[in-house]
């Protein structure tokens, strides 16, 4: 019996699907054989650090920098993302480093300022259910990178990727970033199952967030280890240079020396798998 996420399922497309992200200066490929790292602060707070991130992160290793402009936070009174200013900082870090660039999208009103500045737009785990979201975004020639709904399971996830498929856009990044459950010690509790689960049903790339998925900075290396050996293809961390002073997410994010000390873990583990460190 064919799937309900038809266009997502491994009965629709056996091969799985490869993700070219390219620069002026890099090819970057997500996907089977491959392991991608997507790094960066949380937010981007000010032009200097990240600017100064950004060039160490390429020179660690990191494939693809993140940093978020629009910040869905619980609380109103948080720090909420530079917001559009804040592009000019992401251009520039760009174009330093050569690095493709992914931020969350929440308003199909920034498409304007995003399309042509941005590499991967990113759904977060809130949006996962926009349906006008992704239907406008399917209509894109623009890597998506998808995150699990909060409460979301297998099948919703999946058929939320269906809605940018269906409408065109073949280049959707899963991303598993923990679910909510009655576990108050960590933030979310990671499903590191859904990895070889999405690996069975569909073609589509997935990578593991392993900071929002725990929200403890400790646990990061140790869960970005485990999702490339349960077969993901990339992990997304954020780090930042003085997370004690983060205006967001700062328990959760590595500091620069335990990024350095993650990625040569991580990097064994995947070759071990075969996996390509680009």
């Amino acid at each position: 019996m064919m799937q309900s996420f038809k266009m997502a399922s491994r009965e629709n497309r056996e091969n799985s699907t490869r993700i070219q992200i390219n620069t002026a200066a890099r090819k970057i490929t997500v996907g089977e054989g491959y392991c991608t790292i997507i790094a960066g602060p949380c937010a981007v707070e000010c032009e200097e650090s990240y600017i100064d991130m950004a060039v160490f992160l390429q020179a660690a290793g990191a494939h693809i920098l993140r940093g978020g402009l629009f910040k869905p936070r619980t609380s109103p009174y948080s720090f909420k993302g530079l917001g559009r200013p804040g592009i000019d900082i992401i251009k520039e870090a760009r174009q330093i480093t050569g690095l493709p660039v992914a931020t969350e999208i929440m308003d199909v009103r920034d498409l304007d300022i995003l399309y042509d500045n941005i590499d991967i737009l990113q759904v977060g785990s809130r949006n996962m259910q926009n349906f006008s979201l992704l239907e406008e975004l399917s209509r894109l020639d623009k890597p998506i990178l998808l995150k699990r709904g909060l409460s979301a399971t297998i099948e919703e996830w999946l058929l939320a990727a269906e809605y940018i498929l269906n409408g065109g856009n073949e280049k959707v990044i899963l991303c598993e970033r923990g679910i909510r459950t009655f576990e108050p010690y960590t933030r979310n509790t990671v499903d590191i199952g859904a990895v070889p689960l999405i690996k069975h049903l569909s073609h589509l790339p997935i990578i593991v967030d392993p900071s929002h998925a725990t929200g403890k900075w400790h646990m990061v290396t140790p869960i970005a280890k485990a999702a490339i050996a349960a077969g993901a293809d990339g992990v997304m961390v954020e780090v930042h240079e003085n997370p004690d002073q983060a205006l967001s997410d700062g328990k959760q994010s590595l500091t620069p020396e335990n990024f350095r000390g993650m990625l040569k873990q991580v990097a064994d583990i995947a070759h071990l798998e075969g996996k390509i460190v680009i």
